[in-house]
């Protein structure tokens, strides 16, 4: 099990998410990211809106992607 938070996963806060797989996640990232979109959180919005642009360049977005994954494979078991 690894441990990342919302903001090492382009979010916009500490909330820690804990996983097996990458694929996991970044499955708790997208349902917390849902979470802050019904709320309106303002400082998520942001971040959200970043990812959007992002989203605009498929390179891009492979690119960030890839670099999250590899993140998460260099963090220790928690």
């Amino acid at each position: 099990m690894k441990t990342m938070n919302c903001r090492q996963l382009g979010g916009a806060c500490e909330k820690q998410f804990h996983a097996d797989t990458f694929e996991e996640m970044a499955e708790l990232s997208k349902q917390h990211g849902m979470e802050m979109y019904r709320r309106q959180d303002a400082a998520h919005l942001q971040a959200m809106q970043k990812m959007q642009a992002l989203m605009q360049d498929p390179e891009a977005m492979n690119r960030w992607f890839e670099a999250k994954r590899q993140a998460f494979e260099a963090l220790p078991e928690s």
